[in-house]
Formats: structure tokens, C-alpha cells, sequence
């Protein structure tokens, strides 16, 4: 019987190995998989390459795996967040690498990688800084660049509900880099407020299939133990 269902937010993240490439979703809080941040930092995962779209905007989690040295790269469209300098304290102190990316590139360039496309030629960030170092070439008249495709080790996302094998739904806003970044990792994992039985999702509604999801936690439980620990 197929159940990719995890009990143990920790036991689920356990095999990101120090170096991993991680794609994490969220465009600030919702969709961010906090739990599963949470839970990277237990098990001590160091020298990271986080893709993102936001660097530690968010919640406490993911500005402490920042705050914690355990980030070596970050690939993103917004480093700077409200209300936090932690990245901005360490990208002046060279401790940390950003690779800076347009927030449509940066979204088709993961989506590029879950659709087996090495690249794709666009006009943002053309005669900029961005564009220092890469490929262009000219289509009916106007210069476009290379850009090519973001995959990763791992990625962690969020959705609001699975069955047991793994299909997803989402919940408004937080259905923003989920879908992409689900597609574009050798390992997904995903944390989710709800488990339904199978045939509880409506199959329209299903935004990730199951194929695409390795194990996923159910933070509705993770919760519930914090509360009855207490």
C-alpha cells in the first residue's frame, strides 16, 4: 500500500546531506514550510544552496537557517526582507553568496527544470548586471538572454491538503512556488495541513499529482502533539 505519509518532521528531511541544492517554496509566509525548516535545522544540514523567492522573509525558520551559518548560496529575487537584516548582515560580511533573479525568470527557470528544458532566451535583465556573462541573441529585432533551467537535490513545500499518496491541493496565496518547485527536485517533500482519504480530494482540484511527491508530513498532527506536550 502506497502511503508517503512521515509521522516525523525530522526523519522526513533526514537525508539532505551537507552541499544539497534546495528549493524552498514560499512568497513570504504563505507557502512556507516552516516545519520542515524547523526540522533542517535539527538534523544540522550545512553549506546549503537555498533557491527561494525571498531570503529569510518569512517567519523565525527561515531566517534562522541564515542566522545559523548553514546557508552558503542563495539564489533569489528578493534578499532583503522587512522586519529582518540577518541576510544583509551576512552577505556584507562575505559569508554568504547571492545569485540575484528576476522574479519571472527566477519562476521559469524552476519550471524549465521540471519540464526537461535546459534553457530559455528572455528579454528580462537585458543590458543589465544581470546579464554580465551570458549568452544573448537577437529575435525579430530584439536582444534576449539565455537563461538555464533551476533544479535542485531537494525541494520543501507547502500545500493545504494530500491524500496518502501524495497528490496536493493548495490554499490561495500559498500556491505560489509549490507547484514549480515540486517538479524540479530529485526529492520533494511536502508538509500539509490536512489528510484526506483517498477519493477526499476532488480531482480537479489536484494541482500537484502524487508522482511528484516523495513524503510528505501533516503539520495538523505535528501540532496537536506540541499542544498536548505542553
Amino acid at each position: 500500500m502506497i502511503n508517503k505519509e512521515f509521522d516525523n518532521a525530522v526523519a522526513a528531511v533526514a537525508d539532505i546531506k551537507d552541499g544539497s541544492t534546495l528549493l524552498i517554496g514560499g512568497f513570504g509566509p504563505p507557502g512556507q514550510p516552516t516545519h520542515l525548516i524547523d526540522a533542517l535545522i535539527e538534523v544540522g544540514s550545512r553549506d546549503l544552496t537555498v533557491i527561494n523567492n525571498n531570503a529569510c522573509a518569512g517567519g523565525d525558520a527561515i531566517a534562522r537557517l541564515f542566522q545559523l551559518d548553514r546557508v552558503r548560496k542563495v539564489v533569489c529575487s528578493f534578499p532583503k526582507a522587512i522586519g529582518s537584516t540577518v541576510f544583509d548582515e551576512l552577505y556584507l560580511a562575505g559569508k554568504i553568496e547571492l545569485e540575484l533573479v528576476p522574479q519571472g525568470s527566477l519562476a521559469e527557470r524552476i519550471r524549465a527544470a521540471g519540464a526537461g528544458i535546459a534553457g530559455f532566451y528572455t528579454r528580462t535583465a537585458v543590458g543589465t548586471e544581470l546579464a554580465e556573462g551570458k549568452e544573448t541573441k537577437e529575435f525579430d529585432g530584439f536582444l534576449y538572454v539565455l537563461e538555464t533551467a533551476l533544479k535542485a537535490d531537494f525541494a520543501l513545500i507547502k500545500a493545504h491538503a494530500a491524500d496518502r499518496w501524495g497528490n496536493l491541493v493548495y490554499r490561495k496565496t500559498a500556491r505560489n512556488f509549490g507547484p514549480i518547485m515540486a517538479t524540479a527536485a530529485e526529492t520533494t517533500i511536502a508538509e500539509v495541513e490536512n489528510v484526506v482519504p483517498l477519493g477526499g480530494l476532488d480531482p480537479e482540484s489536484i494541482v500537484t499529482p502524487g508522482i511528484y511527491i516523495d513524503r510528505f508530513i501533516a503539520t495538523s498532527v505535528l501540532d496537536n502533539e506540541k499542544r498536548l506536550a505542553k
